[in-house]
């Protein structure tokens, strides 16, 4: 068992304290549902970056609904993923666990265990319909890690990350039966975002008398570079081709003559849909009475002909998908909840995956005791503007398998990178000063000195051994 931090044990302490404080939450008719529990929908983008939309910068491509989002809820400037690509970032959301201390730290990596504690588990037993819909990555088929096995009463998408790829796939599971589309990956008639996208809608209908969480998990903009003809035609006299990538049927992604076009036009059908989902909101009374949180996996990527660079999809930050600079780990977050959350307002509070568990589980009213195991904090005080209230983390941490094995620490603006560690595992530290170099260009390790020593050893302490992971293997 791994112990508490003092710092956790405060933050218990904590959470009760303000249980008292977010009382209002409860004390109102919110309209729809059970008032006294909100409901909770937490939608995740796949590989999209930070300023891939246009709230945070975008120039390109048309986001709207995120954007509307944005102006009716919270902007999140400075909110990490759990990794740097797809399954443990999934684990470190379902799990309030960081990667020195999540069972998943890498792509195929284990299943989940029946040991392992997650946030549709919690609330499920405080009450909640649970469900999940898109992209699951920990747990194959008859695994422990299932969805349906870790605290979810409804699942529907894809189990593996790699059929995930795939836009037109041949099957789906829901819950523990495949759907079958023999003539999908031919006749393209089944576009599995858009299945997603009426599932949600169908899982709000039917589940709008009782509170209800809703983990939707979009694979879009993930390579393959596949959407319908009617997102794409809106960017085809407006964006500069690089011509066609790669050959048909060459390599593992799909061959897309407009790989820019194709790649704008699913950010924008993602945002039509997140449009969607606010509305459904809206139309069925339960806006009022419902958390929506909108955040992407990891920064963005190049593979299959996606083009970071032309869309500036990181923005200023250093680094893309697979980095533990700010660009493969700083992404989007906005969370929207119509007469709870101010409008328009913008936080800076540091923030991360891990802390969506002890959020969530708060807001629910689990016992505290229930996220005690978290490396999170809660964000509820940031969200409802009681920023005197807001606790702050003492250092965030990431670890990563990948590309010769990486860590990375941030403590208030001090940054650390390590990389090469199955070479040398003990490879120097680049030190960088986030509030002064965002872009992470001027390392000033040999200028601090003790301050790189210092993340050093937080390094060490905030990881456990894994059975499954080491930098050699």
């Amino acid at each position: 068992m791994k112990v508490l931090h003092g710092c956790r044990i405060v933050a218990v302490t904590l959470f009760m304290l303000l249980a008292v404080g977010m009382s209002f939450i409860s004390g109102q008719d919110q309209g729809g549902g059970d008032s006294s529990r909100p409901n909770i929908i937490y939608i995740l983008a796949d590989d999209l970056g930070y300023a891939d939309v246009g709230c945070y910068g975008g120039r390109t491509i048309r986001t709207p609904q995120i954007d509307r989002m944005c102006r009716e809820g919270m902007k999140f400037t400075q909110h990490y993923s759990g990794s740097t690509v797809c399954a443990p970032t999934r684990c470190v959301l379902m799990t309030g666990l960081h990667t020195g201390h999540a069972r998943i730290r890498g792509n195929g990596g284990p299943d989940l265990s029946p040991d392992d504690i997650t946030i549709a588990g919690v609330l499920r037993d405080a009450g909640y319909a649970t469900g999940v819909i898109g992209k699951w990555g920990l747990g194959e088929a008859g695994s422990s890690g299932i969805p349906t096995k870790q605290g979810f009463d409804e699942w529907f998408g894809y189990l593996n990350q790699g059929n995930a790829h795939h836009y037109y796939p041949p099957f789906l599971w829901r819950n523990e039966e495949k759907i079958l589309f023999p003539d999908n990956p031919v006749k393209r008639t089944h576009y599995s975002h858009d299945l997603f996208t009426e599932e949600a809608l169908g899982f709000i209908s039917r589940h709008g008398k009782r509170p209800f969480f809703l983990y939707l998990a979009y694979t879009i903009p993930h390579v393959d570079l596949d959407v319908p003809e009617d997102s794409i035609e809106p960017y085809l006299d407006v964006i500069e081709e690089k011509g066609p990538y790669g050959t048909p049927g060459g390599q593992h992604y799909r061959h897309s003559e407009k790989p820019r076009a194709t790649f704008a036009g699913m950010v924008s059908r993602l945002d039509r849909d997140v449009g969607r989902i606010l509305d459904k909101l809206r139309e069925s009374g339960l806006d009022t009475n419902t958390l929506v949180i909108f955040s992407s996996d990891n920064g963005p990527t190049p593979a299959g002909g996606a083009d970071p660079d032309f869309f500036d999809g990181n923005g200023p930050l250093r680094g893309i998908k697979r980095d533990l600079y700010e660009g493969g780990i700083r992404v989007p977050m906005i969370a929207w909840w119509p007469g709870k959350i101010q409008p328009g307002s913008v936080t800076d509070h540091i923030s991360a995956h891990w802390d969506v568990f002890p959020s969530l589980a708060q807001l629910s009213g689990a016992p505290a005791s229930t996220w005690a195991h978290s490396d999170g904090i809660s964000f509820l005080p940031t969200l409802f503007a009681r920023p005197d209230r807001q606790q702050q983390h003492d250092y965030l941490y990431w670890e990563f398998y990948e590309q010769g094995g990486k860590q990375a620490i941030r403590q208030g603006k001090w940054k650390g990178v390590r990389t090469g560690l199955r070479r040398n595992p003990d490879a120097r530290l680049q030190l960088f000063d986030l509030d002064a170099d965002v872009g992470e260009q001027n390392d000033l390790a040999s200028r601090f000195p003790d301050v790189a020593g210092q993340l050093l050893r937080l390094m060490h302490d905030a990881r456990t051994e894994s059975d499954f992971y080491s930098w050699n293997k």
